[in-house]
């Protein structure tokens, strides 16, 4: 029952992080509407000859990809950045979860607004079983109903609907995970098993080579730094709420960012994804630096305006005013998106992380 609690809970963070009912994509009033088709000319000769192909979900279960699919469903804004980012968005045909306005990066932005929204929040049960679909990016996975929020199809029911399933296991299963996520291995095994099943292999590998070498310099220069050195870090989910901190456990992609970055993140002895903790956790925490984690509000002015309301509250809530990051200013103004949520850009955040809290380490990665 705890666990069932806990990804509830972790759902409506994610639910916050997205930016869910933002205007980010072309709304559609039927799931059957959507007309993106799939890139012309078809699937090359190349990526044919690379079928079958094998995914699996979180529990270990596999499903057969004989060919690329042809109309996809991504169940947020984080799976479809991914599918943009690998060149398969033209068959993109619906998501939940849209982007909000100006979270995507400009050179997909336009392609992601003309992507029909089917869910502001969970795509309902019926959008997508009717949506032609035959395939469905799931992001959720263990979180099942997103704490109560939507009541997803049985297996049996996406079969009677032709529609296949690609788990994103870094984030979907992040809270089933053995141990500790230090890395961003997982990350980057989901960028390549979706380029598998979309045929576009190329450019999934493209992808996570730029991701390595990004995080590699930053390990390298970051190399002489030892354990003991790294100083406290905490990611305040201001968007979540300001009456109960929600933290980052160990197997969430951010406790990866910040330890790559080279921090520890103060709440990484916990075993899960998200958790709620109480004001007086995080004073005994007392953290040496503290990311506003603020989602995207779509322009540079109201991004600072939050930003701001999130160091306001700080610097005056009784509780975390004498903290030793809120006395000497030390605060990171990194979007939620980037850090919480399992994509590509994580890599860019790994970076922007460690040149503010190693300057004199990693420069010029900002």
């Amino acid at each position: 029952m705890r666990s069932r609690v806990l990804c509830g809970i972790a759902a409506v963070v994610a639910l916050l992080v997205t930016g869910c009912g933002s205007a980010g994509g072309a709304k559609s009033g039927d799931a059957g509407t959507g007309t993106a088709s799939a890139p012309a000319g078809g699937t090359t000769s190349a990526a044919a000859a690379a079928f079958p192909v094998k995914a699996t979900d979180c529990a270990g279960k596999e499903t057969v990809f004989d060919a690329a699919p042809k109309k996809i469903v991504t169940s947020n804004a984080s799976s479809l950045e991914t599918l943009l980012q690998l060149g398969a968005g033209a068959r993109v045909i619906g998501t939940g979860f849209p982007p909000g306005r100006g979270t995507l990066p400009g050179d997909i932005a336009d392609a992601g607004a003309k992507v029909p929204v089917l869910g502001d929040m969970v795509i309902p049960k019926e959008k997508l079983l009717g949506s032609g679909a035959d395939l469905y990016v799931d992001t959720f996975g263990e979180m099942g109903g997103m704490g109560g929020m939507g009541v997803t199809p049985t297996d049996q029911e996406y079969q009677a609907a032709g529609i296949k399933r690609v788990f994103l296991h870094s984030t979907a299963c992040a809270a089933m995970a053995p141990a500790a996520v230090l890395d961003l291995t997982g990350v980057e095994a989901d960028v390549k098993s979706l380029g598998q099943v979309t045929g576009t292999s190329a450019k999934a590998d493209a992808l996570v080579s730029d991701m390595e070498e990004k995080v590699g310099a930053v390990k390298t220069a970051l190399a002489g730094v030892a354990a003991e050195k790294r100083p406290g870090y905490f990611f305040f989910d201001f968007d979540a709420g300001t009456k109960q901190p929600m933290a980052v456990g160990n197997r969430q992609v951010a406790n990866a960012v910040i330890t790559l970055a080279g921090a520890r993140n103060v709440f990484g002895d916990f075993d899960g994804d998200f958790k709620p903790v109480s004001w007086e956790d995080v004073v005994a925490k007392n953290p040496d630096w503290i990311q506003l984690g603020v989602r995207n509000r779509g322009s540079e002015a109201e991004n600072k305006k939050a930003y701001d309301e999130a160091e306001k509250f700080l610097r005056e809530f009784p509780a975390t005013r004498s903290l030793k990051a809120v006395q000497d200013g030390r605060f990171l103004r990194v979007g939620s998106e980037v850090t919480t949520i399992a994509g590509i850009r994580n890599a860019d955040t790994v970076r922007q992380i460690a040149a503010a809290i190693h300057p004199d380490l990693v420069k010029g990665a900002q």
